[in-house]
C-alpha cells in the first residue's frame, strides 16, 4: 500500500479527524500524519488547504478540552490520566511543568509529550481568560503543524521511499512489526519482574480495615494516610474521615513528618485511586525501607466508599490554591 498515495486522495479528511480526535486525546501518530500529509503536497494537495485544516480541526479539539477543564476542573484530567499506571503522578507531572512556566507553556505544549494533551483542559481549570488561552494556543498550534508539515514537504523523497518500501515489504514488514511487539512484551515482562520489590507490601480490604478499626481496643492508633495528589487542588474533593495527607512527591519530607506515627502500636494503612494501588504500593515500599511498616487498602477510596466507610470533604486549610491565570 501506498501511504502517501492514499494520503494524497484522502488527506484532506484524513489529517482533520486525526488532528481533532489527538487533540481531544486518542493516543494517535500526529507527527506521522502531518509529515506524510506534507509529502502528499508534492502529489496534488494544496499545503495551505493541508495546514489550514489541521490547524483548525486540532485548535476546535484543544477548545473542546479547554472548556472541560473549566467547568469540571481536575475531574478531566483524571479522566484523561485514568489508564496511566500511575494517575497521580501523570496530572502531577504535567501540571508541575505548566505551573513553572506559566501561560507561555501553550506556545511548545504540543512538542512535549504528555502535555500536549493536558494543557487546554489545565488551561481551563486555572480559570485563564478564553481569548488569552485561544490566542496563545493558535499560535502554538500554527507552529507544531508548520513544522511537521513543513519537514514533510521538504523531505519527501525520503518519505516516498519508505512509502515504497511499506508498500513492497510485505512480509518483512510483518516481521518488524512482530519484533517491535516481542521487543515491547519483554519491556513488560522487565518492568513486572523490576516489580518483585512490592510483592511483600500487604494489602487490606476496605471491609477488613473497618472491621480491624471497630475491634481495635482505646490504646492502638490507626492512622490512615492519603497519598493522592491531584484531589487536593479541588474545593468538595472528599477523603477517608480522619485521614492525613502524605504528599507522594515530596516523599522524604513526609516521611520525616510521619516518624512520630512510627511507633511500635502504631497502625498506617495507605490509600490512593490509581490502577492497582501503585502509589500507595510505591510509598508503603518507601516506608518500609525507613523502618516504618504500612499496609496498603486493597482498591483504593473507590473500595472504601463501596465498604460504606466514612468520608469527609478535605479541610480547606489543606487544599492547595493553585495559581489562577485569569
Amino acid at each position: 500500500m501506498d501511504v502517501v498515495g492514499v494520503v494524497t486522495q484522502h488527506g484532506y479528511l484524513m489529517t482533520a479527524v486525526v488532528m481533532f480526535l489527538a487533540a481531544i486525546g486518542l493516543p494517535l501518530p500526529v507527527a506521522i500524519a502531518l509529515l506524510t500529509a506534507g509529502a502528499a503536497a508534492h502529489q496534488g494537495l494544496q499545503p495551505a488547504l493541508v495546514f489550514a485544516l489541521a490547524w483548525s480541526a486540532s485548535l476546535a479539539g484543544d477548545m473542546l478540552l479547554f472548556l472541560g477543564g473549566r467547568y469540571t476542573g481536575w475531574w478531566l484530567l483524571a479522566g484523561m490520566c485514568r489508564l496511566s499506571m500511575n494517575p497521580e503522578q501523570c496530572i502531577f507531572s504535567s501540571a508541575d511543568s505548566f505551573y513553572r512556566k506559566g501561560p507561555q507553556t501553550l506556545l511548545i505544549a504540543k512538542f512535549i509529550p504528555g502535555l500536549g494533551t493536558i494543557a487546554a483542559p489545565l488551561a481551563g481549570s486555572l480559570n485563564m481568560r478564553f481569548t488569552k488561552f485561544l490566542r496563545l494556543m493558535a499560535v502554538g498550534e500554527a507552529l507544531y503543524c508548520g513544522v511537521w508539515l513543513t519537514v514533510g514537504y521538504l523531505f519527501y523523497h525520503f518519505i516516498r521511499i519508505i512509502s515504497a518500501w511499506m508498500a513492497s515489504a510485505g512480509n518483512a514488514l510483518l516481521l518488524v512489526l512482530l519484533f517491535a511487539a516481542a521487543s515491547y512484551g519483554l519491556v513488560v515482562i522487565f518492568a513486572i519482574w523490576r516489580s518483585r520489590r512490592f510483592r511483600e507490601i500487604e494489602k487490606i480490604s476496605a471491609e477488613g480495615l473497618r472491621e480491624r478499626i471497630d475491634g481495635l481496643a482505646g490504646d492502638r492508633v490507626v492512622v490512615i494516610a492519603d497519598v493522592r495528589s491531584h484531589n487536593y487542588y479541588d474545593p468538595g474533593m472528599h477523603r477517608i474521615k480522619n485521614s492525613i495527607r502524605v504528599e507522594p512527591n515530596r516523599l522524604q519530607h513526609e516521611i520525616t513528618a510521619l516518624r512520630e506515627f512510627m511507633a511500635p502500636e502504631c497502625e498506617i494503612y495507605l490509600y490512593c485511586s490509581c490502577i492497582r494501588d501503585t502509589t500507595s504500593v510505591r510509598v508503603a515500599h518507601e516506608l518500609k525501607m525507613a523502618n516504618c511498616n504500612a499496609k496498603v487498602i486493597e482498591g483504593g477510596m473507590k473500595a472504601w466508599v463501596r465498604a460504606g466507610g466514612e468520608v469527609e470533604l478535605v479541610p480547606e486549610s489543606d487544599v492547595q490554591h493553585l495559581p489562577r491565570f485569569d
